[in-house]
């Protein structure tokens, strides 16, 4: 039957077309949007006039007046930041509640190498203790107006005979490392810092007590204000460490006020950023050249900035206790590592080699310090073996010799200890979790682990106060709060 024909085609009506719909976008896109606006006009000037004139309030000074046969540039900035006893401007209030009394010795408390990186994306400090021995260059004593000849002193006391500009001097020929900036806080401006940025925090694993500064810590975690930060970094009679230890505190400290100034969002908000540094920077003394746009620049390199991108360590120390005829004891330098160590300053190279992120916890005394027994208290087999490989693992000095417990139905893993090493139990019950402590007079230094049924893993710890390298180096997230 043939197909029948079919009808044409009807022409398609044209319809109108539609205005664009315009969808509304969700709320966080526009804060991004505005944001991202923001960051944009302050790339483009915006923010540069914001915080031209920051560096006005300054008190200048020119410590590298007349110097000459100066140290070759390196690369990189090299800034000498030095803390001195500025205590007759302190209220009398926080004289007395900070135990700040007495006259100031007019001299340095505090010096430290700050190296900033080429690509500003590293900060090396280097603590230069204030008793090392060392030798001046010919100079004028700035009290007496006499000349003196080149001679030796303590470190700190450069600052006492000839100022910011001997100390420049005094630094430089001892380092090798040419001076860019720098920069003097006393103690006015280290409390006004610590506040407008709303504190600092620091952790502890052991009290810290010093009836000099008045410093108090318990064990744990502390928001610290300007004036108990002082405290916490002028403290030297803690522990026998004196000096040394308090560079370390001052070097974690460092680390906590970069944490709190790089978290904090000061660094990405011009007007706060104008804000807060110039109410730091008005009670500072600085150099010439360290004006409005070195400032600008360095607080747009420290926007990508974290406690990771910041490494401490302390000049070596060759000999403690170095006699000098009218001067003292003293603390001489380690001379060929000081000079490999301001020979990798200099090559902008840095000083803690590359690691492997950890989240181990903290404790007081290093594990390869402590030597356990590992003993299974349990029917399961190779428990024992597990224990102590995983404590050896963490670097404890396990005998690698796990024995049977004569108990074998031990519930909860214990820490066997002699009272005498109680601060290295606690360091292995850390890497032991829920494990209990257990005192035994007359056992000695070698400590004994019953594992348990309740044993799960052990847990991965290190020192406080792990050093890297050979310039013992520690990277600020070591050393900041978890």
């Amino acid at each position: 039957m043939p197909t029948p024909p079919r009808s044409p085609a009807r022409p398609q009506r044209q319809r109108p077309a539609r205005p664009p719909v315009r969808r509304r976008r969700p709320r966080w896109a526009m804060r991004v949007t505005t944001s991202v606006s923001m960051t944009v006009l302050a790339a483009a000037g915006i923010g540069h006039a914001l915080l031209t004139g920051l560096g006005s309030d300054i008190d200048r000074i020119d410590p590298f007046k007349d110097m000459k046969n100066r140290p070759a540039h390196g690369h990189g900035m090299n800034v000498l930041l030095v803390g001195t006893d500025g205590r007759d401007r302190i209220t009398p209030e926080e004289k007395e509640k900070y135990r700040l009394g007495g006259a100031p010795c007019h001299c340095t408390d505090t010096i430290m190498i700050v190296h900033l990186s080429e690509d500003r994306r590293r900060a090396s400090i280097v603590s230069l203790p204030r008793d090392s021995y060392a030798e001046t260059p010919a100079h004028i004593d700035r009290t007496t107006g006499r000349r003196h000849q080149p001679h030796p002193v303590k470190l700190n006391a450069a600052y006492a005979e000839g100022g910011p500009r001997l100390t420049v001097r005094t630094v430089e020929n001892m380092t090798h490392v040419k001076i860019d900036h720098y920069l003097e806080v006393d103690f006015t401006s280290f409390i006004k810092t610590v506040d407008v940025l709303g504190g600092v925090r620091i952790c502890t694993v052991k009290p810290l007590k010093d009836t000099y500064t008045g410093l108090d810590l318990p064990t744990g975690v502390h928001d610290l204000n300007g004036g108990q930060a002082l405290q916490y970094v002028r403290s030297r009679h803690i522990d026998g460490a004196s000096d040394l230890g308090r560079m370390q505190r001052q070097q974690r400290f460092l680390a906590a006020l970069i944490e709190r100034a790089t978290s904090s969002g000061v660094l990405l908000n011009p007007i706060k950023f104008r804000d807060v540094t110039g109410a730091v920077l008005g009670s500072v003394r600085a150099d010439k050249g360290l004006g409005s746009d070195e400032l600008i620049d360095l607080g747009r390199a420290m926007r990508t900035f974290s406690p990771s991108s910041s490494e401490f360590t302390t000049v070596p120390i060759g000999k403690m206790g170095y006699a000098v005829k009218g001067i003292g004891s003293t603390l001489k330098w380690d001379e060929q590592k000081a000079d490999r160590l301001f020979r990798t300053l200099r090559d902008d190279r840095p000083l803690a080699p590359h690691r492997v992120r950890s989240k181990a916890l903290r404790v007081d005394v290093a594990p390869q310090q402590i030597r356990v027994q590992v003993e299974n208290g349990t029917m399961t087999a190779g428990l024992g073996r597990r224990v102590d490989s995983g404590l050896a693992a963490t670097g404890f000095r396990t005998t690698r010799a796990p024995v049977n417990a004569p108990d074998r139905s031990v519930p909860r893993t214990i820490v066997q200890y002699d009272p005498r090493w109680d601060r290295s139990a606690k360091s292995l019950a850390t890497a032991l979790p829920g494990s209990e402590l257990r005192p035994v007079n007359g056992q000695g230094p070698l400590m004994k682990v019953i594992a348990g049924s309740d044993f799960k893993q052990v847990h991965k710890v290190r020192a406080e106060d792990p050093t890297q390298g050979e310039f013992k180096t520690v990277t600020g997230d070591q050393v900041v709060c978890p």
